[in-house]
C-alpha cells in the first residue's frame, strides 16, 4: 500500500482527490496521512468526503477514516465499473471539484454522477469553467462528457445539482494549438436576484474585453429565480484560457464582470496555451494519455500534482523557459 503525505507542498484537498483517483486507476491501495494538516480547519470537510465517495463508488473501494476532521484515510479500490451515482456532501461544497475527482476514473468504464452542493463557490472553478474551458480540451481529444446544470447553488447555502455523464473513453494525447484563442465566451449567472444583475455583469465584462483585447465576445445569461441560495457568478474564456468571478453583497455587478474580464485579459496577454489553473487540472490526463501544453507560471498546485503523479509512477516533464511546458 502506497502512503501519501497529505500536507506535502500545496497541502490541500487536491492531494486527497488526486490520490484516490490515481489509486482507483492504478489499482494500488493508498493511505493518505496528515490531510490538510496546515489548514485553518485541518482534516476532512464534507466536500472532501464526498469526492472520495464519488471515486469509491466508481470502483467499489473499501475506505476507512471518512468522517469530518479525519486526518488519515485508507482507500482500497476494486475493479472500475460503470455506475450511476448520487453524491451529496450536505453543504455548499464545490460540485466541480467533486466531479474532477471522479472524472478520470469514470472514463475507464463510463457512467454518470449527480452531485449536489455548490456550482459556484470560492476557491474553486465554476461549473461553467468546467463546461466551457476544461471539458472542451478533453472532448477535442476524443472524450465523451455531458454536463447538465439542473440547479445552481451558491455559497454558503448551496442547493445546486449537476448531472454528468461520460462514455468509456481513451482520449488521444492532449494537444492545444498555439494562438487559437481569438474569440471569447461569457456565461453570466444569478440566483434569487433581479435578472439585470446577470445582464450588468456580462455587459461590463464584454466592454472590458473588447476594449483591452479587441476580442469579439458572445454572452449567455442564466438568471434563475428559484433555488435555495442567492448569488451570482461570471465565467469568461478564450480558447483554453478562462477566468471566473463571484458576486457578493455590496459588490456592484459591473465590478464582478470586470474582475473576470481583467483576469482573462491577463491570461491572454501571458504566453502559453492554457491558463495557470487549467494547467494543473489537466496534468492527470497528460500523465494517462500523453501530449503537451504550456502556461506562464509553475503554480504550487501544478508542482503538487506532478509530485503525486510521480509517486504513482507517472513521469511529467516540466520545462521552464519563456513559458512553462508540460509534456508526457
Amino acid at each position: 500500500m502506497l502512503t501519501v503525505d497529505g500536507s506535502h507542498l500545496e497541502g490541500g484537498g487536491q492531494i486527497l482527490r488526486l490520490a484516490v483517483a490515481l489509486s482507483a486507476i492504478s489499482a494500488e491501495p493508498v493511505t493518505v496521512t496528515r490531510i490538510r494538516e496546515n489548514r485553518k480547519n485541518p482534516g476532512l470537510a464534507p466536500q472532501h468526503i464526498a469526492a472520495v465517495r464519488a471515486v469509491a463508488g466508481a470502483c467499489n473501494a473499501e475506505c476507512t477514516g471518512l468522517f469530518p476532521g479525519s486526518r488519515e484515510i485508507s482507500f482500497a479500490p476494486d475493479r472500475i465499473r460503470r455506475t450511476d451515482l448520487e453524491i451529496d456532501p450536505g453543504t455548499a461544497g464545490s460540485i466541480p471539484l467533486i466531479v474532477q475527482a471522479w472524472l478520470p476514473v469514470a472514463f475507464a468504464a463510463g457512467g454518470s454522477i449527480t452531485v449536489f452542493g455548490g456550482t459556484e463557490v470560492p476557491w474553486s472553478p465554476t461549473i461553467d469553467y468546467l463546461e466551457q474551458v476544461f471539458a472542451p480540451v478533453l472532448r477535442r481529444a476524443g472524450a465523451s462528457i455531458e454536463i447538465t446544470v439542473l440547479e445552481r447553488g451558491y455559497y454558503p447555502r448551496g442547493g445546486g445539482r449537476v448531472h454528468v455523464r461520460v462514455e468509456p473513453s481513451r482520449p488521444a494525447p492532449i494537444a492545444i494549438p498555439e494562438g487559437k484563442e481569438r474569440d471569447c465566451g461569457i456565461v453570466s449567472c444569478s440566483g434569487g436576484l433581479p435578472a439585470h444583475v446577470a445582464e450588468r455583469q456580462a455587459a461590463a465584462a464584454r466592454e472590458h474585453l473588447n476594449r483591452e483585447l479587441n476580442l469579439p465576445c458572445t454572452a449567455a445569461l442564466d438568471p434563475r429565480k428559484g433555488g435555495m441560495s442567492v448569488g451570482s457568478s461570471i465565467t469568461a474564456w478564450s480558447g483554453a484560457k478562462g477566468a471566473v468571478a463571484l458576486g457578493r453583497r455590496g459588490l456592484p455587478a459591473e465590478e464582478v464582470g470586470r474582475t473576470a474580464a481583467r483576469a482573462l485579459a491577463e491570461e491572454c496577454r501571458n504566453p502559453g496555451t492554457v491558463d495557470v489553473h487549467l494547467a494543473d487540472q489537466l496534468l492527470v490526463y497528460l500523465a494517462l494519455y500523453g501530449g503537451e501544453y504550456s502556461t506562464h507560471t509553475l503554480s504550487m498546485h501544478a508542482k503538487t500534482a506532478s509530485s503525486l503523479l510521480s509517486e504513482f509512477g507517472y513521469a511529467i516533464r516540466c520545462e521552464k523557459n519563456d513559458t512553462v511546458r508540460f509534456c508526457a
